[in-house]
């Protein structure tokens, strides 16, 4: 019998790696927004009315399938006063 974690690793395993990094720093940005939010006590819908957008934007940013630009990440580094992500030289 296959566990589903065996079935996500196969999934991942047939992925070309670009797509897996890809995934994985999506879904590391989505985490840091909702854990900010969390700790500023942000929900959704304050969180969207606060930047100007909708919540369904939100929850697709939360998803994990948005593709950010840097220009909105750095607005929202602003928004939180903190770091969504960072780069080493």
């Amino acid at each position: 019998m296959m566990k589903d974690t065996d079935s996500l690793s196969g999934i991942l395993g047939e992925m070309p790696q670009e797509v897996r990094i890809r995934t994985k720093l999506s879904l590391a940005i989505a985490n840091r927004i909702e854990s900010l939010m969390h700790e500023k006590g942000y929900s959704k819908k304050q969180f969207a009315e606060a930047l100007g957008r909708r919540p369904s934007e939100i929850t697709k940013w939360l998803s994990g399938e948005h593709n950010f630009t840097i220009a909105t990440l750095a607005r929202l580094s602003a928004f939180f006063g903190e770091q969504i992500i960072s780069v080493s030289d």
